[in-house]
């Protein structure tokens, strides 16, 4: 029996529908879990296709200046397209599946790759070029050893800026069904289920914020030169 004497009431914050609530992520704790999966998945898988597109994307354009317009202006329309509107253009491609929210990610997130990778390029000195040359550096080995390098910087910052807005964006996909936590966001919106919705929007915040950590950390890693110049 519930509520005699000595004992006392069960924490029923599900039933309550409590906004914090320690019984929801007990007992949805593999939910939870197969949403943030799931949300890593996408924004990793898209983040990573966008970079492989865009490196060839920044370099065409500095090759080439003409090319740097047409690029740049693509990449910018996408990104001003809303992200429903987005999905619905690509629906007829990609039917209701995973590969439908990771092409429009790839989309958005090359606006602020390209652009980041392509200013790091072009702020490497003229002189540093021609040094390299005066060397005996062919174009592959400046670009590789020198070049890129230089770029690492600004770089990571497009990368940073990018990773954090698909974490944000993937959550969109929940109108397709693959939408990680954003699934759990909406569901939980459409029966104002406060647990559910509270929890899963806290973890994307944490996921974006650890994974800016993480790219902060590993652009630290691999440009020291930065930090010895500040200092």
């Amino acid at each position: 029996m519930n509520g005699g004497p000595g004992t006392s009431p069960p924490d029923d914050c599900l039933a309550r529908n409590d906004w914090i609530c320690g019984e929801y992520l007990s007992t949805r704790r593999h939910m939870l879990v197969d949403a943030t999966v799931q949300h890593l998945e996408i924004t990793v898988v898209a983040v990573a296709i966008a970079v492989v597109i865009a490196v060839p994307l920044a370099l065409l354009a500095r090759r080439w200046g003409w090319a740097a317009g047409p690029v740049l202006a693509l990449t910018t329309v996408l990104y001003t397209i809303p992200s429903l509107a987005m999905f619905s253009l690509l629906l007829p491609v990609y039917g209701l599946s995973a590969t439908l929210v990771i092409a429009g990610l790839v989309l958005y997130s090359l606006t602020l790759l390209v652009r980041n990778i392509l200013a790091g390029l072009r702020s490497v000195p003229e002189d540093t070029r021609q040094a390299a040359r005066g060397m005996g550096y062919g174009p592959i080995r400046l670009l590789l050893t020198v070049e890129l390098p230089l770029a690492l910087p600004a770089a990571l910052a497009g990368l940073r800026i990018a990773t954090v807005s698909a974490v944000s964006l993937v959550t969109v996909g929940a109108i397709v069904g693959y939408g990680g936590l954003g699934n759990l966001i909406y569901s939980g919106m459409n029966t104002y289920f406060k647990a559910q919705v509270l929890t899963a929007s806290v973890l994307c915040v944490v996921i974006a914020l650890v994974a800016d950590v993480v790219l902060l950390a590993i652009g630290r890693v691999l440009t020291p030169w930065t930090r010895a110049s500040r200092a």
